[in-house]
């Protein structure tokens, strides 16, 4: 399958640049089922072209045992369109061939980076089985496309036979490079479910990450997650709720009054929850410590930088998660002295763990209220009868400040993954209980802007064993 990029930009060889591609030299990357090409059919101040082009081997496809078209057809791995189509081959040709000018940068002309160019996009073909033209145009139009579609007939010797679910896609739109590609990225692949690869948490990042800025506005937001990420409910459900964090901590009237620069300053309600947290452990005498539902290791970053804290652990029940955290922290290239301190493993707060004992100090973050009520007791035990740190660090949401958020429904949560979410009232019963019945004492602080009426977004308990 082939696409081309024209800019008329004057002068219009700065799409050299931005691609960090040379218009006078054929390139080409290796893809796991075959390469991509790179080349530019014409390249003029007055107009510029460049071409990606894919050239897939079926044979490589069945000896990868990808998901290939044709399910429910017998011969649906070797009898199939993708050699020949637009789909999520496409996007990662896209990312391994333009990765520089995806990730907006520009050495060589900087100033480009931002600047509005006048772009041309044909692609040959792009499959569309569900919903067609008029699936195309809802993806295309709302960003400021226009869009031209040529339809072909499933065999022009058999015009009774009727079209086919092809069309060639021509597009006309004047806006960044890293906006045109983040474009493309996303939507090709949303236009065809038979994806090459297995979906999973790591895709909810890459859609979060190539659809910023412009995913969140888009009026198919809901539809281009869900087909994206192949219908899964569970993964399309933690995407929509990730365009919702930045609504978290709604304004208020004193708030109002802030001028934008300020508000871009303040620090999120997460980042003033992980600061508190480790300001908590902090004044502990903690040497030891572990992060009990850890992520993608924001938390344990911070702990990292601390010199107080000899032994760090992080525990989560997401591999994927994980293993988003050994990248966040560079985990292949960090120094050895500084990897011995720290340890990650898979496990869930619920099952007796050996792994989670002998800490001096543990930190549960908005972690409990994604787990049934009904398990909570053994929660409680497996955090505070076996694994027993002398200090635990323990937030939630505080169920009565979601009145302040405008778009939330009476009674709804914040995350459709919550199991429940505690007054705290509810919340400081429970606690006192649990460090009475474990030897524990607990106190409580409010985590971020605190009002008379409904207290603060977030709530902590803060256990010390044995006094």
């Amino acid at each position: 399958m082939l696409l081309t990029i024209t800019t008329t930009h004057q002068p219009a060889t700065d799409l050299g640049f931005l691609l960090h591609k040379h218009p006078d030299k054929f390139q080409s990357v290796d893809l796991s089922i075959g390469q991509a090409h790179i080349f530019y059919p014409e390249s003029a101040e007055a107009k510029t072209t460049v071409a990606l082009l894919l050239d897939i081997d079926p044979t490589d496809m069945v000896r990868g045992a990808r998901n290939l078209a044709g399910k429910g057809f017998a011969l649906g791995q070797y009898v199939n369109d993708r050699p020949y189509v637009a789909s999520s081959f496409m996007s990662v040709a896209l990312s391994k061939a333009f990765s520089t000018a995806m990730n907006g940068k520009c050495e060589d002309r900087p100033e480009l980076v931002s600047t509005k160019l006048p772009f041309e996009i044909k692609i040959a073909v792009l499959p569309a089985p569900k919903g067609g033209e008029f699936l195309i145009r809802k993806l295309f139009e709302p960003l400021g496309y226009q869009v031209s579609l040529q339809r072909h007939a499933l065999d022009d010797k058999f015009k009774d036979w009727g079209d086919s679910k092809y069309f060639t896609l021509a597009l006309s739109n004047s806006l960044t490079l890293q906006e045109l590609l983040s474009h493309l990225y996303v939507l090709i692949p949303v236009l065809d479910n038979d994806k090459h690869y297995f979906v999973s948490q790591n895709e909810i990042e890459k859609l979060l990450e190539r659809g910023k800025g412009w995913l969140e506005g888009h009026p198919e937001r809901d539809q281009i997650s869900s087909r994206y990420l192949l219908n899964l409910r569970s993964l399309t459900r933690k995407a929509l709720e990730s365009f919702h964090e930045a609504d978290e901590q709604p304004e208020d009237s004193e708030e109002e009054k802030i001028s934008k620069e300020e508000i871009k300053k303040k620090e999120t309600l997460h980042q003033q929850r992980l600061a508190l947290v480790l300001e908590q452990l902090k004044k502990t005498e903690a040497k030891t410590v572990i992060d009990l539902g850890c992520g993608e290791g924001k938390m344990l970053r911070m702990l990292l930088k601390e010199k107080q804290f000899s032994r760090i652990a992080g525990m989560d029940v997401s591999y994927e998660q994980l293993n988003k955290a050994k990248e966040r922290m560079h985990w292949e290239n960090m120094a050895p002295k500084q990897k011995e301190r720290i340890t990650l493993f898979q496990g869930a707060l619920t099952y007796r763990d050996k792994r989670l004992e002998g800490y001096d100090a543990a930190a549960i973050v908005e972690v409990m209220e994604h787990l049934d009520e009904n398990r909570l007791d053994s929660f409680e035990r497996v955090v505070f009868e076996f694994a027993q740190p002398k200090t635990v660090v323990l937030t939630t949401p505080n169920a009565e400040y979601n009145a302040l958020f405008e778009k939330m429904e009476p009674g709804s949560m914040r995350h459709a993954d919550h199991r429940f979410e505690w007054t705290r009232k509810r919340f400081e019963a429970w606690a006192k209980h649990v460090a009475n019945k474990n030897n524990y004492t607990v106190e409580f602080l409010p985590v971020g802007p605190e009002t008379d009426k409904v207290g603060a977004p977030s709530q902590m308990g803060i256990f010390t064993y044995g006094n």
